[in-house]
């Protein structure tokens, strides 16, 4: 878990710099941050978890959090895809 606090800690202060908010569900945004964290041990790179990774980097650069569609989707809907970020 503690490494889990400390991606929190870290991607809070830079995405809010953005605009960018965590979800107010914490478990929720715990449970997808521990997401980053496997996809990150796994393929070397994190990965959105609520997407299917191929394992090639060069293929997956789209979907590496934040992915491309974030922005998008957090302008349109309130929130990206896996709920993650929000406005």
């Amino acid at each position: 878990m503690k490494d889990v606090e400390k991606l929190y800690e870290t991607l809070k202060k830079i995405q809010e710099a953005k605009g960018y908010y965590f979800s107010k569900d914490r478990d929720r945004t715990f449970d997808l941050l521990e997401g980053l964290l496997v996809n990150r041990e796994r393929y070397g790179y994190m990965g959105c978890p609520c997407r299917l990774l191929s394992g090639d980097r060069k293929r997956d650069q789209d979907i590496i959090c934040p992915c491309v569609y974030r922005e998008p989707d957090v302008k349109e809907f309130g929130s990206c895809y896996c709920n993650l970020y929000v406005s």
